[in-house]
This record gives C-alpha cells, structure tokens and sequence, in this order.
C-alpha cells in the first residue's frame, strides 16, 4: 500500500482510538506526524479526544510534541490547556528539560501555572470572553484517579492543571517546596484525585532526607487534610519499599502514632500504613486495636496479626477468631483471608468464608470467592460454593469460581469456563486465566498422553 493509504488507515485508527493498530501502522512506516487539511497533526486529534494510549503511541512512534503549528501552539502546549494530566504524560516525551531552552520551558510553566490559579471555568469564561455557570462532571483520567471536567461554551478542559504544574516542575528539576505541594494535593482532599497522587508520586520521587523531613513534620498539621496525605505517603512508601535507615524511622514513627491516635478514620489510616513496615510491637500495637468500636479500624487489625516469619501467638490466633465472627463483613473477610495460612485457624477460616459467599452484599462475594479458590483446602464443600458463584453477574466473581474449579480439577471446570466467556486484552498474564487455559489444554490432549 503506497504512503497516502497507509497514513490515511493511521489517521482512521487515531480517530477510533487503536493505540494497537497505530504503533503497528507507524512500524510500518506511517509518518506519525502526518498532517491534516487542517493544518494539524494526527497527535492532535488524540490530545483533543483525551486518547492517553494513542497519544503515547504517536510520541513513542517518533511524533513530535514540541511542533510548532499555524497557530503558534504545539501539542505539548495543547496537551496543557486540555487539562488531562494523564493526556500530558504521554505527550511530554523524553528528557523535556534538555529538549526544550529556556524560553520554551517558561512558556510551558507559566501555562500551566495560569490555569491551575485562575481556575479551569474561569480560564475558560475568560477565552470566551463570556460570564455564566460551567457544566462540571466527574471522569476518569487514567486507570487509577478521577478529575473534573468542566464544559463552557462550547469548550470543555479537565481540571488536572495542579498535577501537570507539579509533573512539568518536577521534569524540568524545578524542586517546588513541600508545602506548596502538599496544598495542591490537599485543594482536592481525595487520594484518588489526578492532583493528590501526582504530588505524592513526585515527593517519593524526591530522596532527600529534607524533603522526607518536610512531609512528614505536617504530620502535627491542626487540618485534617495534610495529615491524611502525610499518612497516605508513608503507606506508598512502605509499599514501594524505602532504605533501612527510613524503614526503621517511618515505623517507629507510625508505632508511636497508633498509639495516640483515637479518631478511627485516621488511626486506620495509621494501621494501613503501619503494616506495611516492620516494627517488633506490630502485633501488640493490633491486639491493642482488635476492639476498637470503629470497624475501619478493625478492617486494619488482621494484617498486624500477621507477622511474616514469625509464629503466631496463642493471643494473637484468639484476636483472629474473634474477627471472624466480627459484625462487619469486611472485618471478617479480612481475618478470614490472613488466618487461611495457619493449620489452627483455617477450618474456622474456610466455615466463615463459605458464608461470606453467599453474602447479600457482590461487593463481599467476589473477595470471598478469591480467598476460597486460593486455599489449600480441597473438601466438597468449597468446589459446590465456587459452582454457585458462576450465576454471578460480574465477570470476575465468576473467573475466582472458575479458577478454583480448574486447580481443583473439578468436573464442572468445562462449564465453568464458558460462563466466563472470552477473555482478551487485559488477562494476557492473569494467572486465572492462565490456569484455565492450561486445564483445557490438560483435557485436549489427554488422549496423547
């Protein structure tokens, strides 16, 4: 196919959104810069339709962001003003502060800056040079955070301008201080929103033991809000996993905080985090916790009991029973799940979770069903309450029940995987799915054996 096919089939997948198609087509030689009779390139079209995977693939296929266009915009600046911190990140390219002078990088910041304080409606009201309320809805950016999309006049940005202003400081090595940061993340008090986790990504980013010293010294905040992303990055930072000089000092710190705190919704917030680290006290500091009258708290009480390499204490099995039989369902699903690994506790473990999956709440079922399929346990009882759960509207409770016919080897495996259905993109490396296809494969060729 000459040129202008195969560029005009690259122009047809941006335009229905087939990231897949167009890193093929580019390989092949489509010029990913390739422009329209609108004088705009094709990575245009997917900065305009918020098209995060086409615009990647373009950038990655050798697009560039940095083009000046007839009306003096490039689809970098374009990404900015559309407000999609997810939409920028592919569009910024490779090492952006080497890339661009002085000039262009000032221009890009101070962009950035005036939406961010000016505000997405009010920026928008003052481009159109016209008053009246803005349409305001919730949407997802990315596979994980939410932001706002407001609508004026025929116009419409997402409101992320604070984390692509923290993303572009960051990029160009501009180190803003923490506290400014922390009072973006904070303006939207939402861990999930695209403004909190891009600060938080940012500061783990940042190594120094000031910057360390700085977030966590908000800690004596009288706000609420800084102090719940002070305990929201010291949990990402155990998760990640951090030096043992900041492990040690980050569960001291939360072992002494846990101990003061009496508020549940932040004393869990201190659990979650604290039980990401290791600390000598981890089990005292969860029996201390196990009768907490806040259910979020107790949510958090299971995984202090559990000690990795250390056995369990008679103190610590009693606590465990006592969660499972907990009125919060979370509660004892939670205590069900981290009690499956101990020969004492198990049989009460499988008896609740069986129970668990016939639970009102989906929300429950599907949980339930994971920690089921998952058990070393192989009795009847366990294979009958997995083939109830293949009636399940959700897609997923279904592929936990028929996951743990197939490792049972079940004879009701084969209708199990056909209620689940076709699984494509997404499941390539599930091991669900790898576990069923590998019982298929079993039965297939058994003859051959």
């Amino acid at each position: 196919m000459g040129e202008a096919g195969i560029e005009g089939r690259l122009w047809g997948a941006v335009r229905d959104g087939d990231a897949d198609v167009v890193r093929e087509l580019v390989s092949q030689g489509a010029d990913p810069d390739v422009v329209g009779s609108d004088g705009l390139p094709v990575l245009c079209v997917a900065v305009a339709a918020y098209d995060e995977s086409v615009a990647e693939a373009l950038v990655e296929g050798g697009a560039d962001p940095d083009r000046v266009l007839p009306d003096g915009t490039t689809p970098l600046s374009r990404a900015i003003d559309g407000g999609s911190p997810a939409v920028f990140s592919a569009v910024l390219g490779k090492d952006p502060g080497v890339r661009l002078d002085r000039a262009a990088r000032e221009r890009l910041l101070a962009s950035a800056r005036t939406w961010y304080e000016t505000g997405s409606a009010e920026e928008l009201r003052r481009r159109k040079g016209a008053s009246g309320p803005a349409l305001t809805v919730r949407v997802q950016d990315d596979e994980y955070c939410w932001v706002d999309q407001v609508s004026f006049g025929g116009l419409a940005v997402r409101a992320g301008h604070g984390a692509i202003l923290t993303s572009l400081e960051w990029a160009f090595r501009i180190l803003t201080p923490v506290d400014e940061l922390i009072a973006r993340a904070v303006k939207q008090p939402d861990e999930d929103h695209v403004d909190w986790s891009t600060v938080r990504w940012i500061l783990l980013q940042r190594r120094s033991f000031e910057t360390w010293s700085e977030v966590v010294a908000r800690r004596h905040d009288p706000d609420r809000a800084p102090l719940l992303f002070v305990l929201d990055y010291l949990r990402t930072r155990g998760v990640i996993g951090t030096s043992p000089y900041y492990e040690k000092k980050e569960s001291e710190l939360l072992a002494a905080w846990a101990a003061e705190k009496t508020d549940g919704e932040i004393l869990a917030k201190v659990l979650a985090a604290f039980t990401e680290h290791d600390h000598p006290d981890q089990e005292a500091i969860g029996l201390r916790h196990a009768d907490h009258p806040d259910p979020r708290v107790r949510r958090e009480v299971p995984y202090a009991l559990c000690v990795e390499c250390t056995p369990r204490t008679p103190e610590a099995r009693t606590a465990l029973r006592g969660l499972m039989v907990d009125p919060d369902a979370e509660v004892r699903l939670r205590a069900c799940t981290m009690s499956l690994g101990d020969d004492d506790l198990r049989p009460e473990a499988i008896r609740a979770l069986l129970l668990l999956a016939k639970a009102p709440d989906a929300g429950v079922r599907g949980p339930a069903a994971a920690a089921l399929a998952g058990s070393r346990d192989r009795t009847p009882a366990i294979a009958d309450a997995l083939a109830a759960l293949l009636d399940e509207d959700d897609r997923l409770v279904r592929l936990e029940a028929a996951y743990g016919l197939a490792v049972r080897d079940d004879p009701r495996t084969a209708e199990a995987i056909e209620r689940v259905g076709p699984l494509g993109e997404g499941f390539e490396y599930d091991h669900r799915a790898d576990a069923l296809w590998r019982w298929r494969w079993r039965q297939e060729n058994a003859a051959d054996v």
